[in-house]
């Protein structure tokens, strides 16, 4: 069976010992807003009524974000001229 991006999102989050908030910095990094309720959608178990798909962008999203608060901003590139 197939990893969901759901899936990936938790295991992340697990693996990184990362709260609701931690997650939702991440977003804002990449300039990603999400709510701490449409969050929590993500998380629950695929049969629950309020259950959210994690789309292809919102996990690209967290992982540059993750990307920035471990490595810090890309540099500019210098003009080649």
């Amino acid at each position: 069976m197939a990893l969901t991006n759901n899936d990936i999102l938790k295991k992340l989050r697990v693996a990184l010992s990362y709260r609701d908030e931690d997650i939702i910095e991440i977003l804002k990094l990449v300039e990603f807003d999400i709510s701490k309720s449409e969050l929590g959608a993500l998380f629950r178990s695929e049969d629950h009524p309020k259950y959210m798909d994690c789309g292809d962008q919102l996990l690209r999203n967290f992982l540059n974000g993750l990307i920035i608060k471990k490595r810090g901003h890309r540099p500019p590139k210098p003009d080649s001229k």
